[in-house]
């Protein structure tokens, strides 16, 4: 079966892949997976999976209880007024 295919139509943007590409010594599907991982992480108000158990691991130590440091964390929505 035929792998996925993206096309893009940036002459600028598939150069630069190929260029990537060639110094990181990965593949052009490696290049753009990993950068569109990038820009999302950047661009999005959720923190990193690696970052959030970083801090985990830093705030608490080894042992923690984990369904108790989500409540802690949540905030409760009050409602609608009516």
């Amino acid at each position: 079966m035929a792998q996925p295919q993206l096309s893009v139509r940036s002459a600028k943007a598939r150069d630069m892949a190929h260029r990537i590409a060639r110094r990181e010594r990965r593949s052009i599907a490696d290049i753009v997976e990993r950068a569109l991982e990038a820009y999302e992480a950047q661009h999005s108000d959720r923190e990193l999976a690696s970052a959030f158990y970083a801090r985990l691991s830093s705030d608490h130590g080894t042992e923690i209880d984990l369904e108790k440091v989500i409540r802690e964390g949540r905030d409760h929505h009050a409602g609608i007024e009516l």
